[in-house]
């Protein structure tokens, strides 16, 4: 249940503490005085969307923070799952800065805005008075239904194979069209891929054939170099070997009578060295170079053949080639592989459909099973809020247009006459059967699930006198079961409420603000008075009120 509420620097509210009780809560003022900014800040709390608009004074942080019971209700493996320590009271706090940005905390954990979503709706529901509108809806309709059958574990076991079967059918459709477009193109892939396949490419030849072809094709000029540096090095009396090893004789024979020499002989033994070993290597190179027109030839064609392929694939690696024809091989083994990976996948969409077909059917038995009831308790109920002649029905076709809920369509049927046969709702009813139709609703609702506290809107608009005395009753029953907080206008209801908050607009030199104050039993009386005659208090109205607070 909510124990508490915090509001700072929302909209009108500069600064604002309500604590919350069991049993039924009456909140009432006068139109414009800020109720509809309470829910809103409230709304805050379920995850509702945070701007800056709201910021009364936009210097300071708004902080709205509500603080629920939560001993009872379950909660505690979903926590633990979100990483969330339990306790039995539960803080939900939303912040936002003056520059619009959010912050949303559970028990001072930080968690995103789709979790907070997720605990609050566990904890709390807001029936606003446009959510009438939703009587009109077969989603909510069918929600009502399955909220009151017992599944088990049905519903999540359709869940699971329809999942699936969405995945696998989109899955299919993708690969057909894949498949169609591929072997559109299968002649187009083939030829790449053995075009480039016949070219044998290696993945360093064009390195290699780059070198060759420059050596090839300066043949002269290179062996002419290479014949004068080995005419420098031994071929002449003057070579530059033959004055080494003049060199080498000399400091020879110094070392022996001069000890400085031995460095500079070792030194010119390793450049003689050195030398011969440039010597050989040259006659080596130079006797391997050959004008050779046809080697030249056939390496400007493979170069050619490997530059072509480079320019029409727009690439300029062989390794980039070779990566291309290896997905054009791999596109092909798909190509061909595609009708039995589409069979498979066609089975997989038969046996998902199959058996979501069976689940649904169970699903609709079980919804079958369960009108019967809810026809009974609502007509009940509404008869007993001044409907004497009320016809509910609750319509189901079933049709293989399945959905993640199943394949049934239910339509609520609704007269308030005898002499009228039933129809859908939207058509027929008026406002205040719509008020009274969803308070029965949710009463049923309630009774089906463990909800710790509700929040009605002025769900009596539209109905006065003993319809809304019969409401107030059914509203008063529900608070048995769980929280119930009720926003009205209507006397009748406001008088049975177990505690009673005032909301009412306190201007100051500065500003206007919103204020709640919670109401003594002398305080109560004078305001249900209020609500029956108006600004001018009567002691008739007094006495009234007095009375409807002790029925």
């Amino acid at each position: 249940m909510l124990k508490e509420l915090n509001v700072e620097n929302y909209a009108l509210i500069d600064k604002l503490n309500i604590s919350f009780s069991e049993g039924m809560s009456i909140i009432t003022g006068e139109t414009g005085a800020g109720k509809s900014i309470l829910l809103g800040a409230l709304s805050l709390v379920l995850g509702g969307r945070a701007d800056s608009n709201v910021l009364k004074n936009t210097e300071r942080n708004c902080i709205v923070e509500g603080l629920f019971h939560i001993e009872g209700y379950g909660l505690e493996s979903f926590l633990s799952k979100n990483d969330i320590d339990y306790e039995p009271d539960l803080i939900i706090r939303r912040t936002i800065n003056p520059s619009g940005k959010s912050r949303a905390f559970v028990n001072d954990t930080p968690v995103n805005a789709t979790m907070i979503k997720d605990i609050s709706h566990r904890l709390l529901d807001i029936h606003s008075q446009h959510q009438n509108l939703l009587l009109s809806s077969s989603k909510f309709q069918l929600s009502v239904i399955d909220a009151v059958t017992a599944f088990g574990n049905l519903k999540n076991d359709y869940l699971k194979y329809f999942n699936t079967y969405k995945t696998e059918e989109k899955k299919l459709a993708d690969l057909v069209a894949r498949s169609s477009r591929a072997k559109a193109d299968y002649d187009y892939i083939k030829f790449q891929f053995e075009q480039l396949q016949r070219a044998n490419l290696k993945p360093d030849e064009q390195y290699d054939l780059e070198i060759e072809i420059q050596a090839l094709s300066n043949v002269e000029e290179i062996k002419t170099g290479y014949e004068k540096l080995i005419a420098i090095l031994a071929n002449e009396e003057t070579s530059l070997i033959n004055m080494l090893k003049e060199a080498e004789n000399i400091l020879s024979r110094l070392s022996k009578v001069h000890p400085l020499s031995i460095e500079l002989l070792g030194r010119v033994k390793n450049i003689l060295i050195e030398t011969k070993d440039i010597d050989e290597e040259a006659n080596r190179i130079n006797d391997s170079l050959e004008i050779n027109p046809e080697r030249l030839s056939t390496v400007e064609t493979r170069l050619n053949t490997i530059y072509d392929l480079q320019q029409k694939h727009r690439v300029t690696t062989i390794r980039e080639l070779l990566d291309l024809q290896e997905n054009y091989g791999n596109s092909l083994i798909e190509i061909e592989d595609f009708d039995e990976t589409i069979a498979k996948t066609q089975k997989a969409v038969t046996d998902n459909l199959d058996k979501i077909k069976e689940l649904a059917k169970q699903i609709s038995a079980l919804r079958l099973k369960t009108i019967p009831s809810v026809e009974k308790y609502v007509s009940t109920l509404l008869k007993s809020v001044g409907m004497p002649n009320v016809v509910f029905k609750v319509e189901l076709t079933y049709s293989e247009n399945f959905t993640s809920d199943g394949a049934d369509n239910i339509t609520f049927l609704f007269s308030a006459n005898r002499d009228m046969q039933p129809r859908e709702i939207s058509k027929v009813a008026s406002g205040g059967e719509m008020s009274r139709l969803m308070l029965t609703l949710k009463s049923l609702l309630v009774k089906s699930i463990n909800l710790p506290t509700i929040i009605f809107d002025e769900i009596d608009t539209g109905v006065s006198g003993e319809v809304a005395d019969k409401m107030g009753n059914i509203i008063k029953e529900l608070s048995k079961k769980t929280q119930v907080i009720n926003i009205t206008h209507l006397p009748q209801i406001a008088a049975k409420g177990n505690t009673h908050y005032l909301v009412y607009k306190e201007d100051t030199a500065k500003s206007t603000y919103t204020k709640v104050r919670k109401l003594d039993n002398d305080e109560r009386i004078m305001e249900i008075a209020k609500m029956l005659s108006g600004s001018k208090i009567t002691d008739a109205a007094i006495e009234y009120a007095k009375d409807l607070m002790n029925n």
